[in-house]
């Protein structure tokens, strides 16, 4: 039986580039990924991560745009995602699958990206297998204000459309997400004061069912966009509002490191402590990370582009 990994895989990538997948695994805006989405910073070239799954492997270009990404499981179970790019404008991505070694065909998947300027701007998507089997079409429609208006999918089982409404309201910035004309998400952008008189950002995500509301996230970042608390919520029926769960407490060290995370759920409230070594590049990105109380532990192999040397011209007597 072949070992299936891909739920894990995709669960892991997401929670280490933050991508939060809306009800039904609905289309998300193109992204393309940089050292900073990997808590990293400076020239890097490679960073190899071990986990307690396994070990992931990132390649960046020069321009500090992610070009490889490897899950490995074990020596012979590994993930590789590929992504071309002419730039900073995504052309390919491609998913290859391998099973005690062998490259999985039926499994692995190739995205393509078209951009097409001719009446505004469109971006088309096909996903195909390595079967060449035809699976997904996004097109991807920006407004002239350059924001995504509309998504659309095309594929065996028909077409379904989802369209982007921006609204903005006494300095409250809100983008509301329609499936199919039934709302799905949508997230509002407010600016508030601190307890240090700094503005912070206020962000507030709701997700609905059919229409109707199940959850929400509020998020608070401080004046450099830090995340400093995060509170869940989940809606009640019979109360007609949202209820709260859980908050989550950030704080950072003066490197921006994140150092404690304090979670209260109910009358129960733990505390993690992070504790960090650095590498000796002037860029100073953490190798080790352990968390406390558990006492696990993260490691990074981190490998930089050399600076190149200019030699002064020889000078002849």
């Amino acid at each position: 039986m072949m070992k299936n990994y891909l739920v894990h895989f995709v669960l892991c990538i997401s929670f280490i580039l933050g991508i939060a997948f809306p009800i039904g695994l609905l289309a998300q805006e193109i992204k393309i990924f940089s050292v900073e989405d990997f808590d990293l910073k400076g020239p890097v070239k490679s960073c190899l991560v071990a986990t307690d799954y396994g070990k992931e492997e990132y390649t960046f270009n020069e321009g500090g745009i992610l070009t490889k990404a490897v899950t490995r499981y074990n020596d012979t179970d590994y993930d590789i995602t590929i992504y071309k790019l002419d730039g900073s404008v995504l052309l390919e991505k491609r998913l290859e699958n391998y099973r005690d070694g062998v490259f999985v065909k039926n499994t692995s998947i190739a995205n393509f990206y078209e951009l097409d300027t001719t009446d505004g701007k469109k971006i088309t998507e096909k996903i195909i297998s390595y079967n060449k089997e035809f699976l997904d079409q996004y097109e991807y429609n920006y407004g002239e204000d350059g924001k995504l208006s509309t998504i659309k999918r095309i594929n065996d089982s028909g077409i379904d459309e989802t369209a982007l409404k921006y609204e903005v309201y006494k300095g409250e910035v809100t983008e509301t997400y329609y499936l199919n004309d039934i709302i799905f998400k949508s997230i509002r952008t407010s600016k508030i004061k601190g307890k240090d008189n700094t503005v912070h950002k206020l962000i507030l995500t709701k997700e609905f069912l059919e229409g109707l509301p199940q959850k929400a996230l509020e998020q608070t970042y401080d004046s450099n966009n830090k995340l400093v608390l995060e509170k869940r919520f989940v809606y009640n029926d019979g109360q007609k509002t949202f209820i709260p769960t859980e908050s989550m407490t950030y704080t950072y060290n003066d490197k921006g490191m994140l150092i404690s995370l304090k979670t209260a759920k109910g009358k129960s409230v733990s505390v993690q402590e992070f504790i960090y070594q650095y590498d000796s590049h002037e860029s100073g990105n953490w190798i080790k990370q352990i968390i406390t109380p558990d006492n696990t532990y993260k490691t990074r192999k981190i490998k930089y582009y050399e600076k190149e040397t200019i030699q002064a011209p020889e000078v002849k007597s």
